[in-house]
């Protein structure tokens, strides 16, 4: 019991175990997304110290400092901590449900439903001059539209007495292909601006980030993310397999329906602020699975955090390493995806 911490509250009426390496991880990755964040705030065409950045953050900077930070850096690195765990934690509830390391958001075409249905808003809600007729409000709702659209396909086209995890897995991949499709016949058909923008959209960045989305945006994600650590125990019992599941008296398909529901709506909102930002639904929950195992109490909030670090950084060398041309952090959360995702396919070839 070395291994464990015990955690007891309300006259032992709430306990808990905690594994003390698991803590400590965890305690180390909220440390990198802390130094991140000092370091994505302060460098930029203006340099910033991150003592300036403590001084800014109480209130009592410079005017012009305090301007960029603020008003220009703050947002966006907000934006890239929330989509980066929405999209992490979202992975790895899919990856419990299908019970496949190797599934994410992107392959089994949940993403790109949200895409889809983001690229028709634009299409749709745009005017002549790139800007929206209708209140920015409305995009969540019309990602989450999309890819609930699209999750409701897939569970539908893989029921047969039940759904199987292989089933959902092989009818992703059609999905995938055909919103792929979608997204790209409605980029050519509509005009030259909106597909213009609608491709950053698809790469994915949160270069436009501002205080207003980030308002609309957390309290979202923010409630999503704790109704997903609320589910640690059922994704638990998923992972066994759909025979233990049932043997405990577990009712599996309406769990599976809620888990992908609430993935749906993590990955919406996601796709509907910061775009199509691939691989981090498959790559944090993965490294969180090799650093701490596959029990979700400890690996959900490590996911969270490797994906928040990880469209951070993305975003960051996007926006200072070319300047004064911005890159989408899509693009290296793909270079980095990629070829990890081969690797991944490579390690399980040999098993």
């Amino acid at each position: 019991m070395k291994k464990y911490l015990s955690f007891r509250t309300a006259n032992d009426k709430i306990s808990f175990l905690m594994d003390r390496r698991a803590l400590f991880l965890t305690s180390i990755f909220l440390i990198i997304l802390l130094v991140a964040f000092f370091i994505s705030a302060g460098i930029g065409e203006d340099y910033i110290s991150p003592w300036q950045i403590i001084t800014i953050l109480s209130g009592h900077g410079s005017d012009f400092d305090t301007l960029i930070v603020q008003s220009f850096r703050m947002p966006r690195i907000l934006l890239a901590i929330l989509v980066g765990m929405s999209l992490a934690v979202a992975g790895a509830i899919i990856q419990a449900v299908v019970r496949n390391p190797l599934a994410s958001p992107d392959i089994i075409g949940i993403t790109g439903g949200a895409s889809v249905a983001i690229v028709l808003f634009l299409a749709l809600f745009s005017d002549m001059n790139h800007s929206l007729t209708i209140s920015i409000k409305w995009m969540p709702l019309a990602a989450f539209i999309g890819a609930s659209f699209v999750a409701f396909l897939l569970y539908v086209l893989a029921w047969k007495k039940g759904v199987s995890p292989v089933r959902l897995v092989l009818v992703g991949i059609g999905l995938w292909s055909l919103t792929k499709a979608l997204t790209n016949l409605f980029m050519i058909l509509g005009p030259i601006y909106q597909a213009s923008q609608a491709n950053i959209w698809l790469t994915g960045s949160v270069s436009t980030a501002d205080w207003k989305k980030i308002q609309i945006a957390a309290p979202i994600i923010l409630l999503l993310l704790i109704l997903s650590f609320i589910m640690v125990r059922t994704l638990n019992i998923q992972d066994f397999g759909e025979e233990i599941v049932i043997g405990l008296g577990s009712k599996v398909q309406q769990q599976r329906l809620f888990l992908l529901l609430i993935s749906t709506a993590l990955i919406g909102t996601a796709v509907a602020f910061a775009g199509g930002i691939g691989f981090v639904g498959l790559m944090a929950p993965h490294i969180a699975r090799k650093l701490v195992g596959s029990s979700f109490g400890a690996l959900l909030p490590l996911s969270a955090l490797i994906g928040a670090i990880l469209v951070l950084i993305a975003d960051t060398i996007g926006r200072t390493l070319f300047l004064p041309i911005e890159v989408p952090a899509g693009i290296f959360t793909a270079s980095i995806g990629a070829p990890y995702f081969i690797f991944l396919l490579y390690k399980q070839r040999k098993v």
